[in-house]
Order: structure tokens, then C-alpha cells, then sequence
């Protein structure tokens, strides 16, 4: 044999080595079926700072592999499949029942600047540098709830829309998506004899969060990453143990859990964290998921944790000059709430617990003038309240598929105001179901344009916000 013929036939060999190690090596990448049908959710969530997670839900005894630009990552079990004893929730016992979460939840840190990823095969949002447009939903769950005989029907998409508001939602296109609390409202069981919700899986555990979230989210989790903001029904004597198992960003911890009543004053209550979009904007998320009603006594525990609290979100709101803050909790302090005892006419004002916590903080204004905007959701319906004073524009996106609150009345009554010295400019509002889009507009200038759209997609109204001041289209919303 030549010399040139034994130097062709190595290459070939080599070629065919190389060949069948690039193919092994993809074969391990690619996951089984068994992988794939035991993935229940993946997703996206920032946290704090901003910082990438990439969270899988399965039903598999072991956590899936997350393969981010070819590349194959483990991910660290967050929390192990369980039966959790019943705790004291917000129900009676009777109406009670423990939290059974069959599915082992798993998570990664997606490194900066990751072009593709996916887990056991389905591919995950990665999130953009400076993303543009935002949704926004927020008050999404269908309200079974006995106490309230309130039972609204979840089997019926026209009564419980949220599926085609998240479909719609992810149609839009966002780069990221915020919602506002109230994930899960499915807390007791449907009445004998009701085909509206007959059949619907209630409590804490994992067959109602799939039910009541991940299931008709699943297009928008595909859509882009997402900010979680708690509500009250994520506080630790309602759907708690479900929001740390699968949503917060922080880690999972004994103790902040929820399934122990003793430790409720550790699982009801996380600092808040900011979430750079640009490198003059940024979120930040504030857990008010514990907050009542009316003003608190500085000597009450509740009243000096979120003083605390408060102090360090609006640290960060200030800690680079000339940063445009958005302000996110999930109980509106600026902007009212129908009073259905008194329609057409009757208005709750803000959240006073809030309120009294930030005058001592802020004075009358409430929030610093780096805050451009407060988002919240908790009143099911959308809320725009701008402000002649230095108040912030309050944005309010409770419309997400619970049942709808009754609508405010189209002119308010002389004098009407959510906060003692806030004068309202202008305000829009509607009960129809829908989201909210946010488009961030040329950099450096803190404006944004805001699209109102309905569960089909519809255009409600459009809105401009800058400098903490909002101007919306003059047609009514409906």
C-alpha cells in the first residue's frame, strides 16, 4: 500500500471517529420520550438583579437536563415530591384538605447571554438584554371559594377566560412577562350540583396550580421569561406552599415554606429586589402578599417589617441617579377599588395599611420621585389613575380571569381621591378581561407606550407614561 493511500484511508478513519463521537454526543443530549411526557412546566423567572432561573416541573424521579447552546447543564432538585400534612389555612378545616405535590421541581442559573435552551426537549425563553414590550397580567385564578359563596365556573372559557388572555398575551410577542399575584384561587370544593366547576381539583396542592396556572399559561411560559409578583393568595395560610415550591426566585428553604404555621412569619414575608430591563429602568418587586386593609400602628410587627422593606426598595430605586423605577407590588396604593355596596357611586380608596407605612418614609407623595409608576393587581379590573401632583401613576392589571369586580363608576364623586392629598388628573378603567402591553420607548427617555387590550387581543385604549404622568387615548374604554 503507497504511503498516500495509508494517509487517506487514516483520514477517513479519523473522519468516521469524529463523526460517530458528534453523533453519541448528540444522542445524549436528545431526551427520551419518558423525559419528555414526565415534563409537566418549564420556564423562566428573574430574579434578583435580574438573574436568570431556568425552573422545570416533573413527575420523573429525577431532574431533567437543561442543554443551553449545545451544552449540557444539570439542575439541582429546588423541592422533592411531597405529601404535606394539613396546616390552618384561611378555610375551616372541613373545607380543608393537605397539599399533595406528586412532581419534583428543578432549577438551574441560565448563564448571561445564552442564545438557546432547553429542558428534556422543549425549548425555553431566554431572556433578552433590553427587553421592549412587556405583558402584563395579573388576579389570573378561578375563584372557588366557600366562604364568599363565590363559585365561578371554571369549566366554562366564556366565565374563566385566562387561557385565551395568556393566549393572546403570548401572541403579542412580549420579551417579558410580569404578573401581579393571584395565581391560585381554586381553594375550596365545588358544591354538589354545580357544572359550572364540577369536577375541578381545589386546595393547596400540586393538580390545582396545574389547573388553575400552569396548564392555560403554558403558551405564555413558552413566550418569554417572567417577573412574579406574590399576592395574597400566595400567603402561606392559602396557596403559599405552592408559590415557593414553583415561583419565587429565591431558593427553597425549610422554615419559609409555609407548611409550618409556626414558621408563617418567615413565609410570609421576602425582601424585595430590583430587575435592571436597561441601563436606566428597572423593576422592583416588593411582597406585600401579608398587608391588610387599614392603616397600621407603628407599634404593630407588620407595620416595622415593611418600614424595613420599604427602605430597601427605594435604596435601590436611588441607588444610581437618574434610574426610571416601576414600582411593583400587588395591592394598589394609588388607585380605587368598587365599593358593590353602594354602585354606582361607591369607591375603596387605596391600601391604607401601605399608605401609612410610606407617609413617614416619603411624606404625602408616598413614593420618591424616581418612581415613575406603580403596577399592581388585586382589583379584577384595569385601572390607569394619573396624578396633577408629584404622585406616581398608579397601573393596576387585576383583570386576568377571576371573576371580574364590578365596574367604577364612570364619573368619580367631587373630591374623590385613593390617597389624603392626591389629586387625580385622569383615570380609565374597564372589568372586561384582558392585559395590559408595555412598550419601553427611545432609551434614556423613561417613556413608555401602554396598550390595554382585551382577552382576544383587542385594543382597549392607548396610553402614554412619562416623568410619573399618563396620558390615555380619548375614547372611552368600554
Amino acid at each position: 500500500m503507497t504511503s498516500a493511500r495509508r494517509f487517506s484511508l487514516a483520514r477517513a478513519t479519523a473522519f468516521t471517529a469524529l463523526v460517530s463521537a458528534l453523533l453519541g454526543a448528540c444522542a445524549q443530549l436528545q431526551p427520551s420520550a419518558s423525559e419528555r411526557d414526565a415534563l409537566r412546566a418549564a420556564f423562566v423567572l428573574l430574579g434578583e438583579e435580574g438573574a436568570p432561573i431556568a425552573r422545570a416541573i416533573t413527575t420523573a424521579a429525577a431532574c431533567p437536563e437543561l442543554v443551553v447552546d449545545g451544552v449540557a447543564r444539570s439542575m439541582t432538585v429546588r423541592a422533592p415530591a411531597a405529601n404535606i400534612p394539613l396546616r390552618p389555612t384561611r378555610s375551616t378545616p372541613a373545607e380543608s384538605k393537605p397539599s399533595a405535590f406528586p412532581v419534583l421541581v428543578c432549577e438551574a442559573p441560565l448563564p448571561s447571554g445564552a442564545a438557546r435552551a432547553t429542558v428534556a426537549g422543549r425549548a425555553l425563553p431566554v431572556p433578552k438584554a433590553t427587553p421592549q414590550r412587556i405583558a402584563v397580567i395579573g388576579d389570573t385564578g378561578c375563584r372557588l371559594k366557600g366562604s364568599d359563596a363565590v363559585f365561578q365556573a371554571c369549566n366554562d372559557p366564556n366565565a374563566w377566560p385566562f387561557a385565551d388572555v395568556a393566549a393572546a398575551a403570548a401572541a403579542a410577542g412580549p420579551d417579558l412577562v410580569i404578573h401581579v399575584g393571584d395565581f391560585h384561587y381554586r381553594e375550596n370544593a365545588c358544591p354538589p350540583g354545580n357544572s359550572g366547576c364540577a369536577g375541578s381539583p381545589w386546595g393547596y396542592g400540586w393538580d390545582t396550580w396545574d389547573a388553575d396556572f400552569f396548564t392555560p399559561a403554558r403558551r405564555l411560559l413558552a413566550a418569554a421569561p417572567w417577573i412574579v409578583v406574590r399576592g395574597n393568595h400566595e400567603s402561606c395560610d392559602r396557596g403559599g406552599q405552592g408559590w415557593w415550591r414553583f415561583l419565587d426566585p429565591r431558593p427553597f428553604a425549610a422554615g419559609r415554606d409555609c407548611n409550618d404555621a409556626a414558621n408563617d412569619t418567615i413565609g410570609d414575608f421576602s425582601e424585595p429586589y430590583a430587575v435592571p430591563i436597561a441601563a436606566d429602568t428597572q423593576f422592583l418587586v416588593f411582597d406585600s402578599s401579608k398587608v391588610g386593609v387599614d392603616p397600621l400602628l407603628a407599634t404593630e410587627p407588620l407595620y416595622r417589617t415593611y418600614t424595613a422593606q420599604l427602605r430597601e426598595a427605594f435604596a435601590l430605586a436611588n441607588r444610581r441617579p437618574g434610574v426610571h423605577n416601576l414600582f411593583m407590588n400587588h395591592h394598589p396604593i394609588l388607585a380605587f377599588a368598587p365599593n358593590p355596596r353602594t354602585v354606582p357611586t361607591g369607591l375603596y380608596p387605596g391600601n391604607g395599611s401601605l399608605q401609612s407605612v410610606l407617609r413617614p418614609i416619603n411624606g404625602e407623595m408616598l413614593f420618591p420621585r424616581s418612581v415613575d409608576a406603580v403596577l399592581a393587581g388585586h382589583v379584577h379590573l384595569f385601572e390607569m389613575v394619573s396624578y396633577a401632583t408629584a404622585h406616581p401613576t398608579q397601573i393596576v392589571s387585576g383583570n386576568g380571569g377571576a371573576w371580574a369586580d364590578v365596574p367604577l363608576p364612570s364619573a368619580l364623586p367631587p373630591g374623590a381621591t385613593p390617597s389624603p392629598g392626591a389629586t387625580i388628573e385622569s383615570i380609565v378603567s374597564t372589568n372586561r378581561y384582558g392585559y395590559l402591553l408595555l412598550e419601553r420607548g427611545a432609551a434614556a427617555s423613561g417613556a413608555w407606550r401602554l396598550e390595554e387590550r382585551d382577552r382576544q387581543g383587542r385594543l382597549f385604549t392607548t396610553c402614554t407614561l412619562r416623568d410619573g404622568k399618563t396620558r390615555c387615548a380619548p375614547e372611552a374604554l368600554p
